[in-house]
């Protein structure tokens, strides 16, 4: 016994070195990125995110692995009825394969569905620092509601949750877990991904003894701004406004498209201006116009404003731009939800799930072994 107890120890770090080593030199991306399930994405949802996630699909290198998650554990958050998150996660998903993602090429799969990040996250948060945690923007600003909001006001101060503090060190989970590399994230977010190198860093710190048993990952920045509300230009696009004109959803026929841009908030003067401030209305149309045309909203004004064109013409093309921009999603939607009865997307997501819990669990057995579980 005193033999195997001294060699035990010796096996296993020869083990973690060949398993950190494998890993740590393979020179082939995993791209990783959730977006919670909120029922049929709108254009912000599209534009910021998913759009970036099939031109990495379609531009990746064979050996890329690409990891797309429906985030429902984040979603819990804030309060949820049983049957509407059960709605919103099949409504994510299939609007994931109307967009063009290929379950044959992309993992896709619902995060609870995977054990393993809700298991590094509880270990990952015993390294974590609770004074980085409190400096995180989104805290902070649910703080300074909570700590504002009147006494009588039982309802805000209630809403703040550990698992809101604790957020991050989950979103941080969902990226190591799969040793992502790279992370597509919009500027709100770079926060958060400098937050789950800190995890990766401390916990190889704590019981890697010099190797990388966590991969930090690489930012890949969205180059699209926020979209903004066609009926409150100086708020984003949200499925919780109650004006749902204020929102273009993936599902909306041409019609309701142009409809709704037609009739998108804008000012009194006739003239094709850029200027955020004066003119917020007028300069989100050309802002979403220059997503659509790869050129700055700036020149897009000045060159509509010298061929004399006015705000209907601004509209009409901005309409025409989303209309082709979002073909056949609609359409594809609407098919893949009730294809077979929804057993299709079943299977999607238990395939997927499956994959992910593969990928995940290669992680797991070095982080369990690390610990001397």
């Amino acid at each position: 016994m005193k033999v195997r107890l001294r060699i035990l120890p010796q096996c296993l770090g020869q083990h973690l070195q060949r398993r950190t080593a494998s890993t740590s030199t393979s020179s082939a991306k995993v791209i990783f990125s959730g977006i919670q399930p909120t029922g049929i994405p709108h254009l912000g949802n599209y534009l910021g995110a998913l759009q970036q996630w099939k031109r990495m699909q379609d531009e990746a290198a064979p050996d890329t692995k690409l990891i797309y998650s429906v985030v429902d554990l984040h979603a819990i958050t804030l309060p949820q009825q049983v049957g509407q998150l059960r709605q919103w996660r099949r409504e994510m998903l299939a609007a994931l394969l109307a967009i063009g993602l290929d379950p044959q090429r992309s993992v896709i799969f619902y995060q609870s569905a995977v054990q393993a990040h809700s298991e590094l996250m509880w270990i990952l948060s015993c390294t974590a620092s609770m004074g980085y945690l409190s400096r995180m923007t989104q805290w902070k600003s649910k703080l300074s509601l909570s700590e504002n909001a009147s006494v009588t006001d039982e309802k805000a101060k209630s809403a703040l949750k550990l698992g809101l503090f604790s957020y991050p060190v989950l979103q941080a989970a969902d990226i190591l877990v799969h040793r992502a590399t790279h992370v597509p994230v919009g500027e709100d977010q770079r926060q958060h991904l400098e937050f789950a190198r800190e995890c990766a860093t401390n916990f190889n710190h704590s019981f890697g003894n010099g190797s990388k048993l966590l991969v930090p990952p690489e930012t890949i920045l969205s180059p699209a701004k926020r979209v903004m509300s066609l009926q409150s230009p100086s708020s984003k696009m949200s499925k919780s406004d109650p004006n749902p004109a204020s929102r273009i959803l993936l599902t909306d026929s041409p019609s309701q498209i142009r409809k709704k841009i037609l009739s998108a908030l804008t000012d009194s003067t006739n003239a094709v201006t850029y200027d955020p401030i004066s003119r917020p209305g007028v300069s989100n149309l050309l802002s979403l116009l220059s997503l659509f045309e790869n050129k700055k909203p700036e020149e897009l004004a000045a060159k509509m404003a010298s061929q004399g064109a006015k705000l209907k013409d601004l509209k009409e093309r901005v309409a025409e731009g989303v209309v082709k921009a979002m073909d056949g999603v609609g359409e594809r939607f609407k098919e893949i939800m009730a294809r077979d009865g929804g057993k299709y997307l079943e299977g999607v997501a238990e395939d997927g799930a499956s994959k992910a819990r593969e990928s995940a669990d290669k992680t797991m057995r070095i982080v369990r072994e690390s610990m001397g579980m």
